[in-house]
């Protein structure tokens, strides 16, 4: 089958994408390698949705694949390992090849991580990435924040005016944020920054409940609530790396029109460059590629 649109990855974007394209009477096929709704799965509550006053990342997840689906989208679940551009653009999974008019690229962003033993167990049970969705989870609670950059201190400050206590660990010996976050920071009373710190190893049961800390040869326990990573994120557009324009860092070079350097081709959604990586933004980011796709097709029949 050809279809007028294939989108790569079942996150918001993808999945925002489908319907809107559905929606325009475009036959649109979203592909997904792994988890629909992506990194919006770790939260177990979300209350920062627009019309629903809160529920969990999966249930938010499988409301947006039904409504893709009820749409009439087509759903695979393989992972893209190549797209071949042309007239036709084809797109190669491990489960077979598909064709369609144009992509839209709506591949995300993962969480870098610590590499620790247990640390993706304990991913929506004690360990979160993001403040704005979780802090408020953690009100009256101690918390660590790893990280030392822009995104880090942001965290710190908000959990700072939620929390009981604010542990900032950073592995290098100065935080590499900017002045003025460093300087919001130290007015805080109730946040500890420990440099030059790496964390060694995680503790709990079923729920994170403490770290250890490691300086030098020195070893420290930190009884806490949550732990909060930030030591960046990492896009995945490797499958189209060299096929469409990336940043420096690897996102996709699109601006708010979602438009990349080759025709037919899309991004939407945390895999392209853009300062708000929030679910809200992603659905938006999925509207606009769908319509800008739907323009494409349209444009081939004249």
């Amino acid at each position: 089958m050809l279809y007028d649109i294939i989108i790569i990855g079942g996150g918001p974007a993808g999945l925002t994408a489908a319907v809107y394209a559905r929606r325009a009477n475009k036959t649109a096929l979203v592909i997904e390698k792994g988890t629909f709704g992506g990194q919006i799965t770790y939260s177990p509550k979300v209350e920062n949705i627009p019309g629903f006053l809160a529920l969990s990342g999966n249930e938010f997840a499988e409301k947006m694949v039904e409504q893709a689906m009820e749409q009439g989208a087509d759903i695979e679940c393989a992972e893209v390992t190549e797209v071949i551009d042309g007239e036709i653009k084809t797109v190669k999974t491990d489960s077979g090849d598909f064709e369609g008019k144009s992509v839209i690229v709506a591949t995300g962003a993962k969480h870098r991580m610590l590499g620790l033993e247990r640390e993706e167990e304990f991913v929506g049970e004690g360990i979160s990435f993001c403040a704005v969705c979780d802090g408020a989870f953690y009100a009256g609670k101690t918390v660590a924040v790893i990280g030392g950059g822009n995104s880090a201190l942001q965290e710190a400050i908000m959990l700072s005016d939620l929390c009981k206590k604010v542990y900032v660990v950073q592995n290098l010996e100065r935080l590499t944020g900017e002045q003025r976050l460093q300087e919001m920071l130290m007015q805080k009373s109730n946040v500890e920054i420990i440099l030059g710190t790496t964390v060694e190893s995680l503790m709990g049961e079923d729920s994170l409940n403490g770290i250890v800390i490691k300086k030098g040869e020195n070893r420290q326990t930190l009884l806490i609530d949550g732990m909060f990573v930030a030591i960046g994120l990492i896009p995945q557009n490797e499958i189209v790396e060299d096929l469409i324009t990336l940043n420096q860092w690897g996102y996709v070079d699109a601006g708010e029109s979602c438009i990349t350097s080759k025709s037919g081709i899309f991004a939407a959604g945390d895999c392209r460059s853009k300062r708000i990586r929030q679910v809200a933004t992603a659905c938006s980011d999925g509207a606009v590629a769908a319509i800008a796709a739907c323009d494409y097709v349209d444009s081939l029949k004249q």
